[in-house]
């Protein structure tokens, strides 16, 4: 970033920018809304905005639609199609949330919503071993009963009850990103990779979905790489990563480099399926070019990211 080049940053939004207590269309278009009025500030100050999203919640609840009205004229869609299917509900949801927060702003400004794939490799271990938690919390005995109807995995996930899991292969590459820095150069506000990307291999014939929902932290670190962004930031539900959390000598971080956090991964401070994904997500991006930034915080601290806030990971 320069006086003549404005900072380019990619916001990752988390499922809780999204959705709340109410799966509703309505609901969740409410949400985004006051999630942009969060962004927005950033854009007026004149920084190239990307913003790629979660859809953990989203697919698990389509999925669950799509079980209970499947039948031989009308068969369940599979979940690389409903990754795409929420990719373009909620990239709408955003578009019209985002529209009116920049209207309230006074800035008249284009949105463009991308319909994105992501790369994977049909050899990614992840296919054998499903760690991605999609759809709604569970008791451990629901999830018990469910599994025993469906065959599929349920974990305990951070706490907070049990989770469907399925495959979460790596991330290799974003096609069709490459038109994405023109558009945010003049001026356009960039919405993509939502849900981590519809998660593609290539084959002998050609190219074809594949069955998983890819971490969308670290799609959208690929995609930071890819159009050489300033700055990944990570949105989460709260200010700071913590070390020893929930526990009395619980600690925020605050500007922390890589070999520290790197330390904490190997004491396991940060569970798998919540913030290590996170923390993974901003190493590498940190890790890849020098004078690159990663930050990961809460919606609330996002306009004070030049005074700070949050987690700032350096090399």
């Amino acid at each position: 970033m320069t006086a003549n080049n404005p900072e380019r940053i990619v916001i990752a939004l988390g499922g809780n920018a999204i959705l709340t207590d109410d799966p509703s269309a309505e609901a969740q278009i409410a949400a985004l809304q006051k999630t942009c009025a969060h962004i927005v500030p950033l854009i007026e100050e004149g920084k190239q905005v990307i913003i790629t999203h979660g859809n953990g919640p989203q697919v698990g609840n389509l999925l669950l639609q799509q079980e209970a009205g499947s039948s031989a004229k009308s068969p369940a869609m599979p979940l690389d199609t409903c990754v795409a299917m929420t990719q373009g509900s909620i990239g709408y949801w955003t578009v019209l949330a985002l529209k009116t927060e920049l209207k309230r702003a006074g800035l008249d400004r284009r949105v463009d919503v991308l319909m994105t794939t992501t790369s994977v490799s049909p050899d990614d271990p992840a296919f054998e071993h499903p760690t991605k938690p999609i759809g709604p919390f569970l008791s451990e005995e629901d999830a018990k009963a469910a599994a025993a109807v469906d065959g599929c995995t349920y974990i305990e996930d951070a706490g907070r009850g049990w989770r469907k899991v399925v495959p979460s292969p790596q991330p290799l590459d974003v096609p069709g990103s490459a038109c994405i820095p023109t558009l945010v150069e003049r001026g356009d506000i960039v919405v993509c990779v939502g849900g981590g990307g519809i998660p593609v291999v290539e084959c002998e014939d050609g190219f074809r979905g594949v069955e998983g929902v890819i971490d969308k932290d670290l799609t959208a670190e690929r995609l930071a790489e890819i159009v050489d962004a300033d700055n990944l930031v990570i949105c989460t539900g709260v200010d700071n990563v913590c070390v020893d959390f929930n526990k009395p000598s619980q600690r925020a971080l605050g500007e922390v480099t890589v070999a520290e956090l790197e330390r904490y991964i190997e004491e396991g401070q940060f569970p798998q399926g919540s913030m290590l994904p996170k923390v993974e997500a901003c190493i590498r991006f940190v890790e890849s070019e020098d004078g690159r930034r990663a930050t990961i915080t809460s919606l609330e601290r996002l306009r004070d990211l030049s005074q700070g806030a949050g987690t700032r990971i350096v090399k």
